[in-house]
């Protein structure tokens, strides 16, 4: 790849990088493509170079935002599927991830957005629901069963749940009861039979 190649590609990671991180703060509407380029230190013209319109901008920055835990862990070194539930769960439920949205979650995030979106965003978000769940159901006991995916996909809409409501809540107190409440009662998933 030449040099030129090379720096649109890492412009083009950048705009979404940043796009992502924007979406997650003030939903899918929320950022306009002049805002964005402004703040990526590029001219709206530019945009075009990089993207057929902001439907396409949008469907790959959700898809960024959607990966970003599991690129956040490799470049740590862990891989994600070693990450245990009690893990997990602990830094899902956290008040950090609560307190940075722009970086965590995309479904705690943008969960309404999406289900309005057009099919190339909802296509995408799809896929991540299905990764996740897949991974979710790794952590259970007897993950082969499907008992375990029943578990899995029930830990994972409540863990989403849980995030976004712990945000909505203006109160310190209820937001960690919140948090800690469906933290707890996740971990005892795998144990119920």
């Amino acid at each position: 790849m030449g040099r030129s190649q090379l720096e649109k590609q890492k412009t083009h990671e950048r705009i979404v990088t940043l796009a992502a991180k924007r979406l997650r703060e003030e939903g899918l509407e929320g950022i306009g493509v002049a805002d964005l380029m402004k703040e990526a230190g590029l001219t709206v013209g530019g945009f075009y170079k990089h993207f057929a319109s902001r439907d396409e901008l949008v469907a790959e920055a959700v898809g960024s935002a959607i990966g970003s835990w599991r690129r956040q862990q490799e470049e740590k070194g862990i891989v994600a599927e070693s990450v245990s539930l009690d893990e997990y769960v602990d830094a899902y439920l956290s008040e950090g991830h609560r307190d940075h949205c722009g970086e965590g979650c995309a479904y705690a995030a943008l969960t309404a957005d999406m289900a309005r979106s057009g099919d190339a965003v909802r296509s995408v978000a799809t896929d991540g629901l299905r990764r996740n769940f897949e991974a979710m159901t790794a952590r259970m006991s007897r993950p082969e069963t499907a008992e375990a995916r029943r578990k899995a996909i029930i830990a994972s809409c409540l863990m989403t749940g849980a995030l976004g409501l712990a945000r909505v809540a203006n109160d310190e107190a209820l937001s960690t009861e919140i948090l800690e409440t469906v933290k707890q009662f996740v971990k005892e998933l795998p144990q119920a039979e």
